[in-house]
């Protein structure tokens, strides 16, 4: 018998380990019989749960520029046109951003000829960079219908993407994962009825932790990318004033990236060498290890220079299904999660005594302790199961086919 058609999944890289989000996506909707094929624009490939990962080979891109785009001048003039108008007539909001819209345009040049083989009955790009504007292109010169994501980086990196208006105008739905993200969209002129907040989830809810009590030391978590907008730089402060304050405490940072050296400087600086850890990039059984061993989280996430800025990132949801306390920067959509005074607390990393009175809280009073732990436990089961909303992702992609 054969196989339904299939729907091409299009991302930037993967499977990438920072990403863990996208393999549960992806996971969840192999678990839901979807016929899926996956390609890599950048990075990745390999396989992943049996199925292969095709990853673009750049060299493809020579006869690219040789023959398919001065073919195509004469078979799509318009298409061609349109794309070298839009390329001269206004500029890239980044050089990186640039070249991801050049990287997805010259994907669907180079799999074009293969692709009208075997038709996807639906493409989606798991983010609005490349993976859409492949998917986008795919649409300007067939028809096929498409979908995209439209998250965080995507909207607001250097004020968001290039094309993003010209490639969510035409797309079947748009996948965000947050209603910061749904909102901020709307602004910009997408239609509303389009736009689907999703959120990520978890396949399977772990054990809910007793409390530790007494806390003390008490044990700080952070997980997080070694990047400006995470605000490490601020959380090293809120170490030294719970120093200064006499507050006994260990804290750990997990996550690798071009920041460490920076923060290491700067903890030795601040007297912390001895009281807090960076850990580096962990795999995840060991970053559930470490939730394990963390009575709070601390995200204390920022607007970057660049004006990127997170989502909800999952590691809050992955703590507070764990019974990890959790507390948040009021920047971007973690409040959609942590709600101040019922499934955690929230402070602003301008005020470092906020933080030493919150954790001060959390570290001594117990029924405080409990009362939030217990909700935001609750809340990550009415909110982030996977298998819930990959459904959801699934009902999205059939009547984007039907449609």
């Amino acid at each position: 018998m054969p196989r339904p058609p299939h729907i091409a999944l299009l991302f930037t890289t993967f499977p990438k380990t920072s990403e863990t989000f996208l393999q549960r996506d992806v996971a969840a909707l192999q678990a839901k019989g979807l016929n899926l094929k996956l390609y890599s624009l950048w990075g990745g490939g390999g396989e992943f749960r049996g199925m292969p990962v095709r990853n673009f080979p750049k060299w493809r891109l020579v006869p690219l520029f040789l023959f398919v785009i001065p073919w195509n001048c004469v078979r799509r003039p318009r298409l061609v046109r349109d794309l070298f108008e839009g390329v001269l007539t206004r500029g890239a909001p980044s050089w990186l951003n640039f070249w991801e819209n050049m990287l997805g345009a010259g994907f669907a040049g180079c799999y074009s000829r293969e692709w009208r083989q075997d038709p996807p009955a639906l493409i989606h790009g798991a983010w609005a960079g490349a993976p859409a504007t492949a998917a986008w292109v795919f649409w300007r010169m067939f028809g096929w219908p498409y979908s995209s994501g439209a998250h965080a980086y995507d909207i607001y990196e250097h004020g968001g993407d290039w094309w993003l208006r010209e490639k969510l105008q035409h797309a079947r739905f748009v996948h965000t994962s947050t209603e910061m993200g749904r909102r901020e969209l709307v602004e910009r002129g997408v239609a509303a009825d389009k736009i689907v907040c999703i959120r990520r989830g978890l396949e399977a809810f772990p054990a809910f932790k007793p409390l530790r009590s007494p806390r003390r030391p008490l044990h700080l978590l952070c997980i997080a990318r070694l990047v400006p907008k995470k605000g490490l730089d601020y959380q090293l402060r809120i170490y030294a004033a719970l120093q200064e304050a006499g507050i006994a405490f260990e804290a750990r940072i997990v996550g690798a990236g071009p920041l460490l050296p920076q923060l290491e400087s700067q903890a030795a600086k601040l007297g912390l060498t001895g009281a807090v850890k960076f850990l580096g990039h962990l795999a995840q059984p060991e970053v559930w290890a470490e939730l394990s061993w963390a009575d709070v989280l601390l995200h204390t996430g920022v607007v970057a220079p660049s004006g990127d800025r997170d989502g909800l990132p999952n590691v809050i949801p992955e703590a507070m299904a764990a019974g990890v306390l959790v507390v948040t920067s009021p920047v971007s959509a973690t409040t959609e999660a942590i709600s101040q005074e019922r499934t955690g607390l929230v402070a602003d990393v301008d005020l470092p005594l906020a933080w030493v009175i919150a954790l001060r809280r959390l570290g001594e009073d117990d029924r405080l302790a409990e009362a939030l732990r217990t909700a935001a436990r609750q809340w990550v089961e009415a909110n982030y199961d996977a298998h819930r909303n990959t459904g959801r992702l699934v009902e999205c992609f059939q009547r984007a086919i039907q449609a």
